[in-house]
């Protein structure tokens, strides 16, 4: 029996930067009365609290919900309110090495864009992370920019030989993240098995990055079963299933309890 369903936020349970709709919010709050669920994200605290918690039902069940930011780089967990378990922040020295190498990267890969929306490089903390259009660009100009990451692929190469000292994920519709190294939702996974004392084995993981380079893929490389997802459609169709075999699996458990 699975005891922990993690999730990816943009791209898995909701478009990029786009609030949870009511369905989503729905099955997760019905996920939620039979199973404990993580959400890791490359987005920051803000945008759990907009896109997210602002969307979910405000009840007990939190309390069984464990929030990733950053790539795992933090953690929080419901106890009235919401408490940070720990953050992974940069050194100043640090953001700035990867603010200029950023900058560097787009320039050489020749993918300057003309108009942006909002920030392009943002400091999470523990993660700085470029938005190739920037933080508030439009759902439909994101995903023309780079449908198939090949722009961003590019960039990576890059930033691999110009900062090889820290991690380098791509995520959402035009992001790329940087941690420290060994830094990404790999790490984030381990810290929930250590912390809710839930072995990897028993554990699902649900994204839309789940290739080699993807900000996903790190959760498939610690061991944990991972089911890849083209965005919240079929997401949602994969929670009812998953709703539907936990149920089942309660269910028989106990007739078998009375039958004892």
């Amino acid at each position: 029996m699975k005891k922990l369903i993690v999730f990816d936020l943009d791209g898995t349970l909701a478009e990029s930067k786009s609030p949870l709709d009511a369905e989503m919010s729905g099955l997760l709050h019905d996920l939620l009365g039979i199973v404990r669920v993580a959400i890791i994200s490359g987005g920051g605290w803000p945008q759990f609290e907009e896109q997210l918690l602002s969307n979910l039902p405000h009840d007990e069940r939190l309390e069984d919900l464990s929030l990733l930011p950053t790539c795992g780089t933090e953690f929080f967990r419901y106890s009235g309110d919401w408490k940070k378990i720990y953050s992974e922040d940069f050194t100043p020295e640090a953001k700035e090495k990867i603010v200029a190498s950023l900058k560097k990267a787009v320039e050489e890969a020749g993918f300057r864009v003309d108009k942006v929306w909002g920030e392009v490089i943002e400091d999470r903390g523990s993660q700085v992370t470029f938005s190739a259009l920037g933080q508030q660009a439009p759902l439909e100009e994101k995903n023309k920019w780079d449908p198939d990451f090949t722009k961003r692929k590019q960039i990576k190469a890059i930033l691999d030989t110009l900062i090889p000292e820290f991690s380098v994920r791509l995520g959402g519709a035009t992001s790329i993240d940087v941690t420290k190294p060994g830094i990404d939702k790999a790490y984030g996974i381990r810290k929930l098995r250590d912390i809710l004392g839930i072995s990897l084995k028993e554990m699902i993981f649900i994204g839309d990055a789940l290739f080699v380079g993807g900000n996903d893929y790190p959760a498939e490389e610690a061991g944990v079963v991972s089911i890849p997802v083209r965005g919240p459609n079929e997401t949602k169709r994969v929670t009812e299933a998953i709703i539907a075999c936990l149920a089942d699996g309660d269910q028989q458990a106990r007739s078998r309890e009375g039958i004892q």
